[in-house]
């Protein structure tokens, strides 16, 4: 490392938060491209209590890389944890099959630094060699929500490890919960951060790539992200609206073949769930409801997946 990348890395205005578990030879590989940015940006890796030796391989490789060790996989919320280490008012996360091309850091930067009411900008993503458009990339792009004075197109969601947040923003919608582990986790703080007077932007030039794994097990996802889109629900949702994402999400569990494993997990959480219940408020709910007429319109053009 030259005194020189030490000197602009204690000035970046943004750091690089990385989540992993259990996929040492995956996080390196991640690693090893992110370090190679032309921008030296402060990197920090959340060990989400990985039992396979990754935070110590992490350590070994790349000693100058801030490594945060939690005792055990906190999910979504190890995130939290990598956030809390920064002193740097922004932050573009990554899993650890993810990486951001060249470029792309700076570019949300310049857009959080220019437009202070965003909160979170969503990346554009690419997926695998050949590199093609993730498949959520279409609906940010075409999102109908008023998007007057913003950069690209209003959004009230976005990818985990795809995004650059401001660091105020994130805090203090309180990052991710715990309780929902992992699968549409950012459906809440989407809300939370829209309730909060933080806007969501889709920019189309600041690009991840990523690499998912060929031994995914796509049952499980789809599981936890039906589970995820009902709980969340009836944690900010009113009444009306929770109840029909509950008929949704249990004839989408039976249409995928996960309705026996996600709807007893769903209501085993049910009831802590409705401890931290809270409202959004009503400009949240229409922006909530027109994000949902979007999305039911899509789904009758033909079936996306739920995220």
């Amino acid at each position: 490392m030259q005194p020189l990348d030490d000197a602009r890395r204690a000035q970046a205005p943004c750091s690089i938060v990385v989540l992993t578990y259990n996929r040492a030879a995956t996080v390196l590989e991640t690693l090893g491209k992110l370090v190679a940015l032309d921008e030296p940006w402060p990197i920090v890796v959340v060990d989400n209590g990985s039992t396979d030796g990754t935070a110590d391989q992490i350590a070994a490789r790349f000693p100058d890389i801030t490594l945060v060790r939690v005792p055990r996989n906190y999910g979504a919320a190890g995130r939290n944890f990598g956030v809390a280490s920064v002193d740097t008012p922004y932050v573009a996360f990554c899993d650890d099959d993810t990486a951001w091309l060249p470029g792309s850091v700076a570019r949300a930067v310049d857009v959080l630094q220019r437009y202070p009411s965003v909160g979170v900008v969503a990346a554009h993503v690419v997926v695998g060699p050949t590199r093609r458009d993730d498949t959520a990339c279409e609906p940010m792009a075409t999102s109908t929500l008023p998007s007057d004075g913003l950069p690209g197109p209003a959004l009230l969601g976005f990818m985990a490890g795809a995004c650059v947040v401001r660091t105020r923003a994130f805090t203090e919608a309180g990052g991710y919960r715990r309780d929902l582990f992992i699968g549409g986790e950012e459906s809440v703080l989407a809300l939370d951060l829209a309730d909060a007077g933080w806007r969501i932007v889709y920019c189309r030039e600041v690009v991840t790539h990523h690499n998912p794994s060929p031994v995914r097990d796509v049952t499980q996802r789809r599981a936890l992200l039906t589970r995820n889109e009902l709980l969340s629900a009836w944690l900010r949702l009113p009444l009306d609206l929770a109840w029909r994402v509950t008929g949704r999400a249990i004839r989408a569990m039976a249409e995928q073949g996960v309705l026996a494993e996600a709807l007893p997990a769903a209501l085993v959480r049910l009831p802590r769930t409705l401890l931290h219940r809270h409202t959004v408020q009503p400009a949240t709910v229409a922006l909530w409801r027109q994000m949902d007429a979007d999305r039911q319109r899509r789904r009758a053009i033909p079936t996306l997946s739920i995220g």
